[in-house]
C-alpha cells in the first residue's frame, strides 16, 4: 500500500537518481561493487537504468504480464564506457520513469510481482531499488549515504511488505521465519516513530510499528538501521547496536531475502 503518495514517490525518484548520479562523479566504474560483488559499479549503474526503463514499459503499455527485459527500448545503455554517457542514460531514464508515472496516476492497472497490481507499486519500488542501489554505489565510492527519514522508514516498510508477501506466495528462505516467541525490534535513534516490531508465530512473522521489547533489538541512524536490514552494512557495525539474542537477528538476516 502506498503510503507517501504518488505525487511523493515520483519526485523522489528524480531526486535519488540525481543523489546516485552525485555519488558517480570521479568514481571508478571498473571498481567492484563490495554488496553486489557480481557487478562493477558501471554495471549497477545499468542496472538501475534498465530496472527504470522496464518498470517505464510496464506502465506506460499497461502491461498485463511480465515485459521481457530484451523488448525494452534502450535497455543496454551506452556502447561505450564514457562516464558522461552513463550518467545521461541513467538521468533520461529516470525521468521518463517519472513522466510515464505521473501520466498514469496511482491506479491504473498494471501487472506487477506482487500482490499489488497497479502504476502506483512500480513508483513506489523504483524509489526504494534506487536508494539502496545507491548505498551500494557510496560504499564501492567511499563516499556518505544518508537518507531522509520519511523515505528511510517508508523503505523498511516496504521491504516488510515484500517479505510478507513473499511468505504467503512460499518463498523456501522465506518460510522460515517462524517460531512463535520471538521478536526482533528496530529501534531508529535520531527520528520520530521509526520502530518496528516484528513477531515470529508458528505460521510465518508479523509485523508492525511501534516500541516494544523483543527477543533481539537493533538500534542506530535511521540510515543504518536500513542499510543493516538490506543486507548493506553488517550487524557487527559500530555505527549500529545490537541488544539481546544476536544470533536471532543473524537467522533473520540470513533469509529475509527476495
Amino acid at each position: 500500500m502506498t503510503s507517501l503518495g504518488h505525487d511523493h514517490y515520483c519526485g523522489e525518484l528524480l531526486l535519488q537518481t540525481a543523489l546516485f548520479r552525485e555519488t558517480l562523479v570521479g568514481a571508478d566504474l571498473a571498481a567492484t561493487v563490495p554488496t553486489c560483488p557480481e557487478w562493477s559499479l558501471g554495471e549497477l549503474v545499468r542496472h538501475v537504468g534498465r530496472a527504470h526503463r522496464w518498470a517505464g514499459a510496464i506502465v506506460r503499455t499497461r502491461a498485463t504480464e511480465a515485459v521481457p527485459p530484451a523488448q525494452v527500448p534502450d535497455s543496454a545503455g551506452p556502447a561505450d564506457g564514457d562516464p558522461a554517457a552513463l550518467d545521461a542514460w541513467l538521468a533520461a531514464g529516470a525521468q521518463r520513469l517519472a513522466a510515464t508515472l505521473r501520466a498514469s496516476g496511482p491506479d491504473a492497472g498494471v501487472w506487477s510481482w506482487a500482490a499489488d497490481q497497479r502504476a502506483g507499486f512500480w513508483a513506489r519500488r523504483m524509489v526504494h531499488e534506487t536508494v539502496i542501489h545507491r548505498a551500494d554505489a557510496a560504499l564501492t565510492a567511499g563516499v556518505p549515504f544518508e537518507v531522509a527519514a520519511e523515505t528511510a522508514a517508508d523503505a523498511v516498510d516496504e521491504w516488510l511488505e515484500i517479505l510478507a508477501f513473499a511468505q504467503a506466495s512460499g518463498d523456501k528462505d522465506v518460510a522460515e521465519l517462524r517460531g512463535a516467541g520471538r521478536s526482533v525490534h528496530l529501534h531508529a535513534t535520531d527520528a520520530d516513530a521509526a520502530e518496528w516490531l516484528i513477531e515470529f508465530g508458528d505460521d510465518g512473522f508479523t509485523w508492525r510499528r511501534g516500541h516494544e521489547k523483543a527477543t533481539v533489538a537493533l538500534r542506530g541512524p535511521l540510515t543504518d538501521v536500513l542499510q543493516v536490514f538490506y543486507r548493506r552494512l553488517p550487524a557487527g557495525s559500530a555505527r549500529v547496536e545490537v541488544l539481546g539474542d544476536r544470533a536471532l537477528l543473524d537467522f533473520w538476516l540470513e533469509r529475509a531475502s527476495f
